[in-house]
Protein backbone atom coordinates (compact mmCIF):
# COMPACT_ATOMS: atom_id res chain seq x y z
CA UNK A 1 0.00 0.00 0.00
CA UNK A 2 0.78 3.41 -0.14
CA UNK A 3 4.10 3.58 1.51
CA UNK A 4 4.53 7.11 3.36
CA UNK A 5 1.48 6.38 5.44
CA UNK A 6 2.62 3.02 6.28
CA UNK A 7 -0.87 2.00 6.36
CA UNK A 8 -1.09 -1.04 4.90
CA UNK A 9 -5.00 -2.68 4.35
CA UNK A 10 -6.20 -5.62 5.65
CA UNK A 11 -9.38 -7.00 7.38
CA UNK A 12 -9.69 -10.63 8.21
CA UNK A 13 -11.72 -13.63 10.35
CA UNK A 14 -9.18 -15.69 12.67
CA UNK A 15 -9.84 -18.86 13.48
CA UNK A 16 -8.69 -19.91 16.63
CA UNK A 17 -8.91 -24.06 17.04
CA UNK A 18 -7.89 -24.69 20.48
CA UNK A 19 -10.68 -22.96 22.93
CA UNK A 20 -9.39 -24.08 26.29
CA UNK A 21 -7.23 -22.37 29.10
CA UNK A 22 -5.64 -24.16 31.59
CA UNK A 23 -6.37 -22.34 35.36
CA UNK A 24 -4.16 -22.61 38.29
CA UNK A 25 -5.22 -25.59 39.52
CA UNK A 26 -4.42 -27.44 36.39
CA UNK A 27 -8.10 -28.00 35.63
CA UNK A 28 -9.37 -27.17 32.08
CA UNK A 29 -11.42 -23.78 31.90
CA UNK A 30 -13.85 -23.96 28.85
CA UNK A 31 -14.82 -20.89 26.96
CA UNK A 32 -18.62 -19.97 26.73
CA UNK A 33 -19.66 -20.24 23.52
CA UNK A 34 -21.56 -17.94 21.25
CA UNK A 35 -20.81 -14.15 20.23
CA UNK A 36 -18.25 -12.31 21.75
CA UNK A 37 -17.66 -7.95 21.47
CA UNK A 38 -13.90 -7.35 21.43
CA UNK A 39 -12.28 -3.92 21.81
CA UNK A 40 -8.77 -2.16 21.46
CA UNK A 41 -8.41 0.85 22.86
CA UNK A 42 -6.50 3.38 20.83
CA UNK A 43 -6.59 5.84 23.43
CA UNK A 44 -8.43 7.15 26.48
CA UNK A 45 -11.38 8.08 24.30
CA UNK A 46 -11.20 5.98 20.79
CA UNK A 47 -12.05 2.33 20.68
CA UNK A 48 -11.60 -0.08 17.84
CA UNK A 49 -14.24 -2.92 18.21
CA UNK A 50 -14.88 -6.27 16.52
CA UNK A 51 -16.60 -9.46 17.28
CA UNK A 52 -15.50 -13.02 17.47
CA UNK A 53 -17.51 -16.24 17.59
CA UNK A 54 -17.65 -19.44 19.54
CA UNK A 55 -18.88 -22.57 18.27
CA UNK A 56 -17.42 -26.33 18.85
CA UNK A 57 -14.05 -26.33 17.94
CA UNK A 58 -13.68 -22.60 16.15
CA UNK A 59 -12.46 -19.33 17.51
CA UNK A 60 -13.74 -16.92 15.21
CA UNK A 61 -12.76 -13.41 14.35
CA UNK A 62 -15.09 -11.81 12.38
CA UNK A 63 -14.10 -8.63 9.64
CA UNK A 64 -15.97 -9.07 6.58
CA UNK A 65 -16.30 -12.99 5.19
CA UNK A 66 -12.55 -14.34 5.07
CA UNK A 67 -11.55 -16.86 7.62
CA UNK A 68 -7.61 -17.58 8.29
CA UNK A 69 -6.76 -20.39 10.81
CA UNK A 70 -4.62 -19.19 14.01
CA UNK A 71 -2.67 -22.75 15.55
CA UNK A 72 0.09 -21.18 17.39
CA UNK A 73 -1.32 -21.05 20.80
CA UNK A 74 0.85 -21.25 24.78
CA UNK A 75 -1.49 -21.73 27.47
CA UNK A 76 0.61 -21.06 30.82
CA UNK A 77 -0.42 -21.13 34.09
CA UNK A 78 -3.18 -18.41 36.00
CA UNK A 79 -5.53 -18.36 33.45
CA UNK A 80 -3.14 -17.22 30.99
CA UNK A 81 -2.53 -17.38 27.32
CA UNK A 82 -0.82 -16.18 24.67
CA UNK A 83 -2.10 -16.67 20.74
CA UNK A 84 0.14 -15.67 18.13
CA UNK A 85 -1.75 -14.64 14.93
CA UNK A 86 -1.13 -16.18 11.47
CA UNK A 87 1.69 -14.53 8.75
CA UNK A 88 2.00 -11.48 10.82
CA UNK A 89 4.71 -10.93 14.06
CA UNK A 90 2.17 -10.42 16.73
CA UNK A 91 0.49 -11.63 19.55
CA UNK A 92 -2.25 -11.61 21.98
CA UNK A 93 -1.36 -11.96 25.67
CA UNK A 94 -4.55 -12.81 27.25
CA UNK A 95 -5.69 -13.20 30.63
CA UNK A 96 -9.25 -14.83 31.95
CA UNK A 97 -11.37 -13.54 34.41
CA UNK A 98 -14.65 -16.36 34.41
CA UNK A 99 -15.47 -17.86 31.28
CA UNK A 100 -17.35 -14.67 29.78
CA UNK A 101 -14.67 -12.12 30.51
CA UNK A 102 -10.86 -11.61 28.45
CA UNK A 103 -8.44 -8.97 29.08
CA UNK A 104 -4.86 -8.44 27.95
CA UNK A 105 -2.74 -6.80 25.43
CA UNK A 106 -2.55 -6.83 21.39
CA UNK A 107 1.26 -6.48 20.95
CA UNK A 108 2.35 -6.38 17.38
CA UNK A 109 6.47 -6.65 17.48
CA UNK A 110 6.68 -5.14 13.69
CA UNK A 111 6.74 -1.86 15.03
CA UNK A 112 9.30 -0.82 17.43
CA UNK A 113 7.60 1.70 19.28
CA UNK A 114 4.00 2.03 20.17
CA UNK A 115 3.47 -1.38 19.68
CA UNK A 116 1.00 -2.70 22.44
CA UNK A 117 -2.55 -1.50 22.61
CA UNK A 118 -4.97 -2.65 25.27
CA UNK A 119 -7.29 -5.34 24.32
CA UNK A 120 -10.68 -6.61 26.45
CA UNK A 121 -13.37 -8.69 25.21
CA UNK A 122 -17.11 -9.63 26.82
CA UNK A 123 -18.81 -12.69 26.04
CA UNK A 124 -23.17 -12.44 24.73
CA UNK A 125 -22.50 -9.10 23.06
CA UNK A 126 -23.11 -9.11 19.32
CA UNK A 127 -23.12 -5.46 18.42
CA UNK A 128 -19.87 -4.30 16.78
CA UNK A 129 -20.56 -0.47 17.45
CA UNK A 130 -22.54 0.34 20.53
CA UNK A 131 -25.18 2.77 18.37
CA UNK A 132 -28.50 2.78 18.15
CA UNK A 133 -28.77 3.32 14.58
CA UNK A 134 -29.56 0.85 11.64
CA UNK A 135 -29.07 0.94 8.43
CA UNK A 136 -32.15 2.37 6.72
CA UNK A 137 -32.45 0.35 3.74
CA UNK A 138 -30.08 -1.94 1.23
CA UNK A 139 -27.93 -0.18 -1.19
CA UNK A 140 -24.22 -0.13 -2.72
CA UNK A 141 -22.73 3.34 -2.52
CA UNK A 142 -19.50 4.16 -4.38
CA UNK A 143 -17.33 7.50 -3.23
CA UNK A 144 -14.49 9.78 -4.18
CA UNK A 145 -12.51 9.82 -0.89
CA UNK A 146 -9.70 12.04 -0.60
CA UNK A 147 -7.56 11.37 2.29
CA UNK A 148 -5.81 13.91 4.31
CA UNK A 149 -7.90 16.46 2.04
CA UNK A 150 -5.82 20.36 1.59
CA UNK A 151 -2.74 19.18 2.93
CA UNK A 152 0.57 18.12 0.57
CA UNK A 153 0.13 14.59 1.40
CA UNK A 154 -3.47 14.31 0.04
CA UNK A 155 -4.46 11.45 -1.97
CA UNK A 156 -7.09 9.86 -3.34
CA UNK A 157 -9.24 6.47 -3.22
CA UNK A 158 -12.25 4.82 -4.01
CA UNK A 159 -15.20 3.78 -1.43
CA UNK A 160 -17.03 0.80 -2.20
CA UNK A 161 -19.54 -0.19 0.38
CA UNK A 162 -22.59 -2.23 0.55
CA UNK A 163 -25.32 -2.24 3.40
CA UNK A 164 -27.45 -4.99 3.92
CA UNK A 165 -29.22 -6.63 6.85
CA UNK A 166 -28.22 -3.90 9.44
CA UNK A 167 -24.49 -4.02 8.46
CA UNK A 168 -22.24 -2.09 6.38
CA UNK A 169 -19.26 -3.98 4.53
CA UNK A 170 -16.54 -3.10 2.18
CA UNK A 171 -13.52 -1.03 1.24
CA UNK A 172 -11.16 1.79 0.21
CA UNK A 173 -8.94 0.93 -2.90
CA UNK A 174 -5.85 3.20 -3.40
CA UNK A 175 -3.50 3.48 -6.79
CA UNK A 176 -1.52 1.28 -4.75
CA UNK A 177 -3.94 -1.37 -2.96
CA UNK A 178 -6.72 -1.48 -0.83
CA UNK A 179 -7.71 -1.54 2.74
CA UNK A 180 -9.30 -5.35 2.51
CA UNK A 181 -12.38 -6.16 4.53
CA UNK A 182 -14.03 -3.92 6.71
CA UNK A 183 -17.36 -3.88 8.60
CA UNK A 184 -19.67 -1.44 10.49
CA UNK A 185 -22.85 0.18 9.53
CA UNK A 186 -23.68 3.34 7.73
CA UNK A 187 -26.88 5.67 8.71
CA UNK A 188 -28.26 8.54 7.33
CA UNK A 189 -26.49 10.14 9.88
CA UNK A 190 -23.20 8.25 10.80
CA UNK A 191 -21.01 6.36 8.78
CA UNK A 192 -18.43 3.87 10.88
CA UNK A 193 -16.45 0.72 10.01
CA UNK A 194 -13.42 -1.09 11.94
CA UNK A 195 -10.88 -4.24 10.78
CA UNK A 196 -8.30 -6.17 12.94
CA UNK A 197 -5.96 -8.18 10.79
CA UNK A 198 -3.12 -9.37 13.14
CA UNK A 199 -0.82 -6.75 11.23
CA UNK A 200 -3.29 -3.96 11.43
CA UNK A 201 -6.02 -2.41 13.13
CA UNK A 202 -8.22 -0.31 10.95
CA UNK A 203 -11.06 2.41 12.50
CA UNK A 204 -13.12 4.60 9.98
CA UNK A 205 -15.84 7.26 11.32
CA UNK A 206 -17.35 9.62 9.61
CA UNK A 207 -20.24 12.05 9.45
CA UNK A 208 -23.19 11.53 6.81
CA UNK A 209 -24.75 14.41 4.98
CA UNK A 210 -26.66 13.73 2.24
CA UNK A 211 -24.31 12.49 -0.96
CA UNK A 212 -21.21 13.40 1.33
CA UNK A 213 -19.09 11.87 4.36
CA UNK A 214 -17.60 14.55 6.19
CA UNK A 215 -15.53 15.27 9.05
CA UNK A 216 -14.07 11.43 8.57
CA UNK A 217 -11.35 10.52 10.87
CA UNK A 218 -8.86 6.99 9.85
CA UNK A 219 -7.02 5.50 12.97
CA UNK A 220 -4.42 2.93 12.68
CA UNK A 221 -3.45 1.42 15.67
CA UNK A 222 -2.46 3.80 18.47
CA UNK A 223 0.05 6.08 16.69
CA UNK A 224 -2.13 6.58 12.76
CA UNK A 225 -4.36 9.23 11.92
CA UNK A 226 -5.55 10.75 8.83
CA UNK A 227 -8.48 13.49 7.74
CA UNK A 228 -10.98 12.25 4.98
CA UNK A 229 -13.72 12.97 3.16
CA UNK A 230 -16.08 11.68 0.26
CA UNK A 231 -18.65 12.36 -2.35
CA UNK A 232 -20.75 9.67 -3.92
CA UNK A 233 -19.43 9.18 -7.60
CA UNK A 234 -19.82 6.49 -10.14
CA UNK A 235 -17.13 7.57 -13.12
CA UNK A 236 -14.26 8.47 -11.01
CA UNK A 237 -11.15 6.58 -11.76
CA UNK A 238 -7.74 5.98 -10.57
CA UNK A 239 -4.16 6.35 -12.78
CA UNK A 240 -3.71 2.83 -13.47
CA UNK A 241 -1.52 0.74 -11.80
CA UNK A 242 0.82 -0.11 -14.41
CA UNK A 243 1.86 3.14 -14.97
CA UNK A 244 3.39 4.03 -11.31
CA UNK A 245 6.56 2.42 -11.41
CA UNK A 246 8.33 2.04 -14.50
CA UNK A 247 12.17 1.20 -15.89
CA UNK A 248 14.40 4.42 -16.15
CA UNK A 249 15.36 5.38 -19.56
CA UNK A 250 17.62 3.10 -21.28
CA UNK A 251 17.30 -0.03 -19.14
CA UNK A 252 14.88 -2.96 -20.69
CA UNK A 253 16.04 -5.40 -18.38
CA UNK A 254 16.35 -5.93 -14.28
CA UNK A 255 18.80 -7.99 -12.13
CA UNK A 256 19.46 -8.79 -8.98
CA UNK A 257 21.45 -11.92 -6.38
CA UNK A 258 19.68 -12.57 -2.62
CA UNK A 259 20.18 -15.34 -0.68
CA UNK A 260 16.78 -17.98 -0.58
CA UNK A 261 15.65 -19.48 2.78
CA UNK A 262 18.55 -21.55 2.90
CA UNK A 263 21.34 -18.92 2.47
CA UNK A 264 22.12 -19.31 -1.40
CA UNK A 265 22.65 -16.64 -3.54
CA UNK A 266 19.84 -16.64 -6.40
CA UNK A 267 19.95 -14.30 -9.22
CA UNK A 268 17.21 -13.73 -12.07
CA UNK A 269 20.14 -14.64 -14.64
CA UNK A 270 20.20 -17.95 -13.27
CA UNK A 271 19.88 -21.13 -15.46
CA UNK A 272 16.50 -22.18 -14.02
CA UNK A 273 14.73 -18.59 -15.15
CA UNK A 274 16.51 -18.74 -18.46
CA UNK A 275 13.55 -19.11 -21.65
CA UNK A 276 10.88 -18.96 -18.68
CA UNK A 277 8.06 -16.16 -18.30
CA UNK A 278 8.67 -14.81 -14.25
CA UNK A 279 7.31 -12.76 -12.71
CA UNK A 280 8.72 -10.79 -9.58
CA UNK A 281 6.98 -10.36 -6.19
CA UNK A 282 8.66 -7.21 -3.81
CA UNK A 283 6.86 -7.86 -0.72
CA UNK A 284 6.97 -7.97 3.20
CA UNK A 285 5.41 -10.07 5.62
CA UNK A 286 4.01 -7.81 7.77
CA UNK A 287 1.91 -6.37 4.45
CA UNK A 288 -1.44 -7.74 4.42
CA UNK A 289 -1.62 -6.82 0.72
CA UNK A 290 1.23 -8.92 0.21
CA UNK A 291 -0.23 -11.82 2.03
CA UNK A 292 -3.27 -11.82 -0.47
CA UNK A 293 -1.08 -11.34 -3.47
CA UNK A 294 1.18 -14.65 -1.98
CA UNK A 295 -2.08 -16.61 -1.60
CA UNK A 296 -2.98 -15.32 -5.40
CA UNK A 297 0.63 -16.34 -6.73
CA UNK A 298 0.66 -19.49 -5.28
CA UNK A 299 -2.27 -20.76 -6.93
CA UNK A 300 -1.06 -19.15 -10.07
CA UNK A 301 2.32 -20.53 -9.88
CA UNK A 302 0.92 -23.89 -9.46
CA UNK A 303 -1.42 -23.58 -12.26
CA UNK A 304 1.47 -22.48 -15.06
CA UNK A 305 4.29 -23.99 -13.88
CA UNK A 306 3.99 -26.66 -16.05
CA UNK A 307 3.77 -24.47 -18.99
CA UNK A 308 6.77 -22.00 -18.08
CA UNK A 309 5.96 -19.71 -15.48
CA UNK A 310 8.19 -18.89 -12.56
CA UNK A 311 7.78 -16.72 -9.58
CA UNK A 312 10.37 -15.33 -7.18
CA UNK A 313 9.20 -13.06 -3.68
CA UNK A 314 11.88 -10.71 -3.00
CA UNK A 315 11.23 -10.18 0.80
CA UNK A 316 11.80 -6.28 2.30
CA UNK A 317 10.67 -7.56 6.06
CA UNK A 318 11.11 -4.60 8.50
CA UNK A 319 14.51 -6.16 9.96
CA UNK A 320 17.60 -6.46 9.05
CA UNK A 321 18.26 -9.75 10.91
CA UNK A 322 18.18 -12.47 8.23
CA UNK A 323 17.78 -15.50 10.78
CA UNK A 324 14.84 -13.49 11.99
CA UNK A 325 13.33 -12.23 8.56
CA UNK A 326 14.48 -16.21 7.56
CA UNK A 327 11.61 -17.19 10.06
CA UNK A 328 9.14 -14.43 8.94
CA UNK A 329 9.02 -15.27 5.59
CA UNK A 330 9.07 -19.00 6.10
CA UNK A 331 5.65 -18.59 8.38
CA UNK A 332 3.91 -17.55 5.04
CA UNK A 333 5.80 -19.35 2.85
CA UNK A 334 4.94 -22.32 4.33
CA UNK A 335 1.27 -21.05 4.99
CA UNK A 336 -0.16 -21.16 1.63
CA UNK A 337 2.58 -24.05 0.21
CA UNK A 338 3.90 -21.10 -2.22
CA UNK A 339 6.41 -23.26 -4.44
CA UNK A 340 8.47 -20.35 -5.75
CA UNK A 341 11.86 -18.46 -4.66
CA UNK A 342 11.46 -16.25 -1.63
CA UNK A 343 14.69 -14.41 -1.26
CA UNK A 344 16.05 -12.19 1.70
CA UNK A 345 17.24 -8.58 0.61
CA UNK A 346 18.09 -7.67 4.18
CA UNK A 347 16.61 -4.23 3.32
CA UNK A 348 13.81 -2.39 4.64
CA UNK A 349 11.24 -0.10 3.20
CA UNK A 350 10.12 1.02 -0.14
CA UNK A 351 13.49 3.83 -0.45
CA UNK A 352 15.99 0.87 0.34
CA UNK A 353 14.10 -0.96 -2.36
CA UNK A 354 14.65 1.54 -4.65
CA UNK A 355 18.15 1.11 -4.11
CA UNK A 356 18.27 -2.77 -4.36
CA UNK A 357 16.82 -2.14 -7.89
CA UNK A 358 18.04 1.29 -9.32
CA UNK A 359 17.02 0.41 -12.93
CA UNK A 360 12.76 1.08 -11.42
CA UNK A 361 11.97 5.06 -11.23
CA UNK A 362 11.10 4.13 -7.35
CA UNK A 363 9.07 1.65 -5.63
CA UNK A 364 5.90 3.28 -4.40
CA UNK A 365 4.68 0.62 -2.50
CA UNK A 366 4.23 -3.12 -1.14
CA UNK A 367 3.53 -5.09 -3.11
CA UNK A 368 4.85 -4.30 -6.76
CA UNK A 369 5.03 -6.85 -8.91
CA UNK A 370 7.16 -7.06 -12.13
CA UNK A 371 6.23 -9.21 -15.09
CA UNK A 372 9.04 -10.70 -17.35
CA UNK A 373 9.11 -12.23 -20.93
CA UNK A 374 10.86 -15.34 -21.99
CA UNK A 375 13.82 -12.92 -23.33
CA UNK A 376 13.92 -11.27 -19.92
CA UNK A 377 12.80 -7.71 -21.05
CA UNK A 378 9.99 -6.54 -18.45
CA UNK A 379 6.97 -5.93 -20.06
CA UNK A 380 4.79 -4.80 -17.25
CA UNK A 381 5.26 -3.37 -13.58
CA UNK A 382 2.04 -2.82 -11.33
CA UNK A 383 2.21 -1.27 -8.21
CA UNK A 384 -0.01 -2.60 -5.42
CA UNK A 385 -2.52 -5.31 -5.23
CA UNK A 386 -6.47 -5.52 -5.71
CA UNK A 387 -7.24 -8.00 -3.09
CA UNK A 388 -10.77 -9.93 -2.89
CA UNK A 389 -11.92 -7.32 -1.06
CA UNK A 390 -12.59 -4.70 -3.62
CA UNK A 391 -15.11 -7.35 -5.11
CA UNK A 392 -15.56 -6.55 -9.26
CA UNK A 393 -11.95 -5.23 -9.25
CA UNK A 394 -10.54 -8.34 -7.89
CA UNK A 395 -12.53 -10.40 -10.74
CA UNK A 396 -10.71 -7.77 -13.27
CA UNK A 397 -7.39 -7.79 -12.07
CA UNK A 398 -7.37 -12.19 -11.99
CA UNK A 399 -8.90 -11.99 -15.69
CA UNK A 400 -6.49 -9.06 -16.94
CA UNK A 401 -3.32 -11.14 -15.67
CA UNK A 402 -4.41 -14.16 -16.33
CA UNK A 403 -4.90 -13.41 -20.21
CA UNK A 404 -1.18 -11.41 -19.95
CA UNK A 405 0.66 -13.89 -18.38
CA UNK A 406 -1.01 -16.61 -21.02
CA UNK A 407 -0.08 -13.99 -23.88
CA UNK A 408 3.47 -14.31 -22.50
CA UNK A 409 3.46 -17.83 -22.14
CA UNK A 410 2.33 -18.37 -25.36
CA UNK A 411 4.93 -16.15 -27.25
Amino acid sequence: MKNKNIFYRSGITIVVSLLFFVNATGQVANLRKGVWRAVLSLNDTTELPFNFQIEGSTFEIINGDERISVDEITFLANDSVTIKMPFFDSEFRIKMIGDSVMVGNWINHARKTKNTIPFSAIQNDTRRFLHTETNQTERSERYKVTFEPGTQDQYFSVGLFNSESGKTKGTFTTETGDYRYLEGFSSNRNFMLSCFDGSHAFLFTATKRNDSLINGHFYSGISGHENWAAVKDETFQLRNPDSLTYLKPGYSKIDFSFKNLEGKKISLSDLKYKNQVVIIQLMGTWCPNCVDETKFLSEFQSRYSDKGLKAIALAFERTDDFDKAVQLVSRLKNRFKADYDFLITEKTGAAQASEALPMLNAVMAFPTTIYIDKQGIVRKIYTGFYGPATGDAHIKFNEETTRFVEKLLAE
